[in-house]
């Protein structure tokens, strides 16, 4: 009956209705019906939509990880391995032990309730309501807010990926779904209070409260448990030990939502004070290398699962890292600082050097100083005239400038009636940039400047910008220079592979490229600086574009350049920014510059064996120690493969290495040695018999 009545209503006819018979009698008895029913494509709708939704369900079901759901979560673990496999890095989360809902404080449960879900105890894991209130203020207010309950949060960040896709949030949905069922809502809570990420590397609200206020959780005060609460939305950005200010304003905005919740009046919270942080030191090892200080946040966003042990592979070139490190160790720097970072032209970093010792400072100077990037900056300001409609051949005013409160002046008083824009570029000419500047105007700089990517204020106005007052971090500007070298700006610099992007990708990839005669223009005007400027030190057997910096009063040096699909950008500058004595850019960068360039773009070594990912951890801002010497003839080299053991045995030269196969004699050498020693010997005897026979 019920097959007869589903093919009677995909038919096309009413139920009840006569079918037609080849000879039309039928259809002449009957009246005249309308062929088409709301009612039938209603019921049509709604049948298919039921079966779309259990084809759905079934799907989800075997695909999402309902078996795992209700297992105990791991504390997570991340390991960061170089390209080659090396481990580099490998750091683990601060945990305490689970909190207790009925132990905790009505107003700390109440803040995280306020903040993150209202109506917790009185929907089924999926909140309607939540959800259409963050639909509507996403339309009317153009402000994203999510509408996930905290039993789809637990979900998400225990046992699915960080993708946002329609398939995850059906899944997360599901997930949801199964934990309400099968467990109670204070253990629901339980679990997400337990193992939330509140920034700092801390998970939990009790490794939390410990981490920010020092203090068990069951004694947390409203306004503590109210920044805590606060900190969910983005625990890296929010946290008080990185912003304060934002983390306070973030806790001002929990409090007024336990006010409209019903768990406070409003003079209460407003009567409630800002905490106080007591941060106390915790022995925890750093991770021993300036990148992965860097990779390690962007690496929890990339986790596959958040509580898992996770390895991950970076951008990282543990073969240019080392050569970075000795470029950096050959010069004498004296008491000044020094930075280096290296990418490709699309912005995977392969190398980074924040400082001189990572044990003494791991302050990173690459990501996290910011300074002026002195004629470096001009790049900026000859770029923008060249897109302009100007030519490397037009001359501009090259004398000096005599009017006006700015009046700045060319190193050695080096002045010309005119110079062309080429040669004004190599020659870092400051008074040729200020009244280019002046010619072009400020907007069409910093508009080429923020199309490059550069994110550091730009006052509108300043003839200064020019040569490079406003301070930027040394990725920032060497990232800049990479979307010149890829003609693909802006670049991101990135510590992981980019995925790679589907046609959806491509259609909608908001990234410009410079006109051919503008890069031929700015490549020709960046190879001048090296070939008859500024950047001659950083010159090498193959093409090289860059050009030197140095700031105001020599407080800063630098050299970005690019060559061989490498764009590496180098400062040298003390931190307290103090003057430095005899440094510019075209000396001591560019000669950290040629020297990494040149290792790194020299003959490939031979592969090597990837590194055991459970192995320990490589140090990557190691110097290289060389040869030690141990006495008179005898030293030791450490190698990346070995270590090897040279002295003298009767005069003549002897090795032994040492590595993973053991203890080894290279007789060849040892042979070709001993050939030579003996033919030196004889050569020597020979002149002496000469001399005493000239003598006789």
């Amino acid at each position: 009956m019920v097959a007869v009545t589903l093919r009677k209503l995909f038919s096309g006819k009413p139920t009840g209705e006569p079918d037609l018979h080849a000879d039309g009698a039928a259809a002449q008895a009957a009246p005249a019906r309308p062929r088409r029913s709301w009612r039938r494509w209603i019921l049509r709708g709604l049948l298919a939509m039921l079966v779309v939704f259990v084809l759905l369900v079934g799907w989800l079901a075997m695909t999402a990880p309902l078996s795992r759901s209700l297992a105990p979560i791991a504390p997570p673990q991340i390991t960061l391995l170089a390209a080659d496999g090396t481990p580099i890095a490998r750091k683990g989360a601060i945990v305490e032990a689970p909190v207790q809902v009925a132990k905790l404080p009505d107003h700390v449960i109440q803040a995280f309730l306020a903040i993150e879900d209202r109506r917790f105890y009185d929907h089924w894991g999926i909140d309607p309501r939540g959800i259409a209130r963050a639909v509507w203020s996403n339309l009317t207010t153009g402000r994203t807010q999510g509408g996930s309950t905290i039993t789809q949060q637990l979900a998400k960040f225990t046992f699915l990926t960080p993708e946002r896709t329609l398939t995850r949030k059906a899944r997360e949905m599901l997930i949801a779904f199964w934990l309400e069922a099968w467990l109670s809502k204070d253990e629901i809570l339980e679990r997400y209070l337990s193992n939330a990420y509140f920034g700092g590397n801390t998970y939990g609200l009790r490794a939390a409260s410990l981490h920010y206020f020092y203090r068990q959780p069951e004694r947390l005060t409203p306004g503590q448990a109210a920044m805590l609460a606060g900190l969910l939305q983005a625990p890296s950005r929010l946290a008080p030990t990185n912003n304060f200010d934002l983390a306070e304003k973030r806790m001002r905005l929990v409090l007024q939502s336990m006010v409209a919740a019903g768990y406070l009046s409003p003079q209460q919270a407003a009567a409630i004070p800002t905490p106080v942080l007591d941060v106390r030191a915790r022995n925890e090892l750093p991770t021993g290398t300036y990148f992965a200080d860097w990779a390690l946040p962007e690496a929890r966003k990339l986790s596959d699962v958040g509580y898992a042990r996770q390895t991950i592979t970076t951008t990282l070139d543990s073969r240019l890292q080392a050569a970075a490190r000795r470029a950096v160790a050959r010069v004498a720097l004296g008491s000044a600082q020094v930075a280096l970072v290296a990418m490709r032209p699309d912005g995977e970093v392969v190398a980074m050097v924040g400082g001189r010792d990572y044990a003494a400072s791991p302050f990173n100077r690459v990501t996290q100083a910011r300074r002026q990037p002195g004629s470096t900056f001009k790049l900026f300001v000859y770029l923008a005239a060249l897109r302009e409609g100007w030519q490397p051949d037009d001359v501009i005013e090259n004398g000096p400038i005599e009017s006006g409160s700015y009046r700045p002046r060319n190193v050695g008083d080096a002045y010309s009636k005119t110079i062309t824009l080429e040669n004004a570029f190599a020659q870092s000419s400051n008074v040729a940039a200020v009244r280019l500047l002046g010619r072009i105007g400020h907007k069409p700089m910093i508009a080429t400047a923020r199309a490059l990517g550069v994110t550091a204020p730009l006052p509108e106005g300043d003839p200064s910008l020019a040569l490079g007052t406003a301070s930027m971090t040394l990725l920032e500007l060497t990232a800049a220079y990479s979307g010149v070298a890829s003609n693909r700006y802006p670049v991101l610099p990135r510590a992981f592979p980019a995925e790679p992007g589907g046609l959806l990708d491509w259609l909608f990839d908001d990234r410009r490229s410079l006109p051919r005669e503008v890069q031929t223009d700015i490549e020709r005007l960046l190879r001048a600086a090296i070939s008859k400027g500024t950047g001659r030190a950083a010159m090498l057997s193959q093409p090289v574009f860059g050009k030197t910096g140095t700031s105001q009063d020599s407080r800063d040096a630098l050299f970005v350049g690019y060559a061989g699909g490498l764009v590496t950008g180098v400062w040298v500058g003390n931190d307290d920014n103090s003057p430095l004595a005899g440094i510019s850019g075209g000396g001591v960068p560019a000669q950290i510059w040629r020297d990494f360039m040149g290792q790194a773009l020299g003959p490939a070594p031979r592969p090597q064996r990837r590194g055991d990912p459970g192995g320990p951890v490589q140090p990557q801002d190691v110097i290289d120690l060389g040869n030690i010497p141990l006495g008179t003839n005898t030293r030791v080299r450490i190698e990346k493969d070995g270590t090897v053991i040279s002295t003298d045995i009767g005069g003549l030269p002897f090795e032994v290495r040492i590595d993973e196969q053991g203890m080894w004699i290279d007789g060849e050498r040892m042979a070709e040695q001993i050939a030579n020693a003996a033919r030196k010997r004889h050569e020597e005897e020979m002149r002496r018999r000469a001399e005493q026979a000239r003598g006789n």
